[in-house]
């Protein structure tokens, strides 16, 4: 019989190596998404980059023996449709546009605020009360958020809307995040991120197809796109849902701040994108405020709200 007391609860569980593996992998892929959404919008719309993304993703996934088979509670099944707009179609196509105005390394640093959304949302919608050194997270990665945001924004309108729409995005995560977690440990992560890309493929599919004439065929855009889909959408969110099961949905959203890493180097080291100098003090502070966020609990130490 599993133990469902406080101290082995996911968020109270020390890190495997199994799930320190999974941080690595999930770092990589998805600090190399902008890298690669950035390469994919050179000759694809916005919008083919997103549909092309969902469709590769959700093959990928379905070609996994554990995506068939289960059936899915009909109160889940709502749960599954949100999160199919919240964690991919909406965040999946709000990126590529931002990034026609913002540097991909821009987008992931201030992707790196997902922790610190994932925390605060878990709070104002579940009345998830975080702890001393989660609400200190939570101010500090705030600033870096903004110190990022400001000082991109003061470069044009049109930097300000991309920002803006990042922001956007991260939200989206951060609800999503909070909803993944119990249909995971009911379900697996396959069976529920399955369900969420194919019901993405089709909320995605009437821009995509709208994108086509605007868009080009280029093998190095083609590519780009399959390997965002393929890695970085099937498996990384496959690989995700298991770790939010494992160490809990605020400590899996950890991942998130070594995302900006891969990102900026990725993007100033490839790309040859410029950043303002103060824009790495404000990606320190995003990093700082999601370790503290992502710190494991004390069982025995855990608010709850009043009633």
């Amino acid at each position: 019989m599993e133990d469902t007391s406080p101290e082995h609860a996911p968020e109270h569980r020390s890190l495997a190596s199994t799930d320190w593996a999974t941080f690595l992998f999930l770092a990589i892929v998805w600090g190399a998404s902008f890298f690669f959404i950035e390469i994919g919008s050179r000759a694809f719309h916005p919008g083919l980059v997103t549909w092309l993304r969902v469709l590769t993703g959700a093959l990928v996934i379905w070609s996994f023996p554990g995506a068939r088979g289960t059936a899915i509670a009909l109160a889940d099944r709502r749960t599954i449709v949100l999160l199919s707009f919240t964690a991919t179609s909406i965040p999946f196509t709000l990126f590529p546009i931002a990034q026609a105005s913002v540097s991909s390394a821009v987008a992931g640093l201030i992707n790196g605020g997902v922790a610190l959304m994932t925390a605060l949302i878990g709070y104002l919608l579940f009345r998830r009360l975080p702890g001393r050194m989660q609400i200190v997270g939570l101010l500090v990665g705030a600033l870096g958020v903004a110190t990022i945001a400001l000082l991109t924004a003061h470069e044009g309108t049109s930097e300000a809307i991309g920002v803006g729409l990042l922001i956007g995005a991260i939200v989206c995560y951060g609800v999503s995040l909070n909803l993944f977690g119990p249909l995971v440990a009911r379900y697996g992560s396959v069976p529920v991120m399955a369900r969420v890309l194919a019901l993405s493929c089709l909320w995605t599919m009437p821009l995509g197809l709208w994108s086509l004439p605007g868009s080009r065929f280029a093998w190095s855009s083609f590519v780009a796109v399959a390997i965002l889909g393929a890695l970085g959408t099937g498996a990384a969110y496959s690989a995700m849902g298991r770790l939010i099961n494992d160490v809990g949905s605020v400590r899996a959203s950890y991942v998130t701040n070594v995302v900006p890493v891969v990102s900026l180097i990725l993007g100033v080291a490839v790309l040859g994108e410029e950043l303002p100098p103060a824009a790495f003090a404000g990606a320190v502070l995003v990093v700082a405020g999601a370790a503290l966020v992502s710190r494991p609990r004390r069982a025995g130490v855990e608010r709850t709200p009043a009633t």
